[in-house]
């Protein structure tokens, strides 16, 4: 059975940091094909599954803002095609804006936002000099986004699975986003689907073993797994 794995590599690469540290060493040099068939599902329908291709979605860092980190990823994509730990890369955007918005610092227990408002030590004052308390502060900042990995995967993916190019399918991601591309993919192939975030898994992308052609897995990357 020739299994096609479809990796949203910011996804991935967020997740790894969360559950390994981000400043523990080793596992920014995860190699993709070692992990996926660690990963890849040894039940009956899957019994002879075997990786047929692996791509990898991503973008690429912004060297203005961020000129070391553009260096070391450079680094390691080359070092995934040298290595043919993948076998096709797909580049999405990395966009850089200045956005305007309030002032905000993050729950510690919900990690909801909430609002900052000005207070001792930090007072605003009206056109009279008095204080105004509650105040809210407008501030711009830069906002760097990643765009595109998560269509890059569903496009890949529904290709491949609608042109038989593949019996069954890995993906590896948490983003809410691939729900609808995913529950179609499962109308057709075996679907595992491979959450590398430490969290729980993303709501919209749970399911049912035997919904459409059934033998469908969930798996929840380890950190063992990663530094294997």
């Amino acid at each position: 059975m020739k299994v096609g794995v479809y990796v949203d590599g910011y996804n991935l690469y967020y997740g790894a940091r969360s559950l390994c540290g981000r400043g523990t060493p080793g596992w920014k040099w995860l190699d993709i094909r070692a992990v996926t068939e660690l990963l890849l599902p040894r039940g009956t329908r899957w019994a002879e599954a075997t990786i047929d291709r692996i791509v990898y979605c991503t973008a690429r860092v912004d060297s203005r803002t961020n000129a070391d980190a553009f260096k070391d990823q450079d680094i390691y994509l080359k070092a995934l095609v040298t290595a043919q730990s993948v076998d096709w890369i797909e580049y999405g955007t990395y966009v850089a804006r200045a956005k305007t918005g309030l002032l905000a610092t993050r729950d510690p227990k919900t990690h909801r936002p909430h609002i900052a408002t000005s207070g001792w030590p930090v007072m605003l004052q009206d056109a009279e000099g008095n204080p105004v308390r509650e105040g809210r502060f407008l501030v711009q900042y830069l906002h760097l986004e990643e765009k595109g990995s998560d269509v890059n995967v569903a496009a890949h993916l529904l290709r491949d699975v609608l042109t038989n190019r593949v019996d069954a399918a890995m993906v590896v991601s948490n983003d809410s986003d691939l729900a609808l591309p995913l529950r179609m993919a499962r109308e057709s192939v075996p679907l595992c689907l491979v959450n590398p975030q430490s969290g729980r898994l993303a709501g919209a992308l749970k399911g049912t073993p035997t919904e459409g052609v059934g033998g469908h897995v969930w798996v929840q990357l380890q950190e063992e797994q990663l530094r294997a």
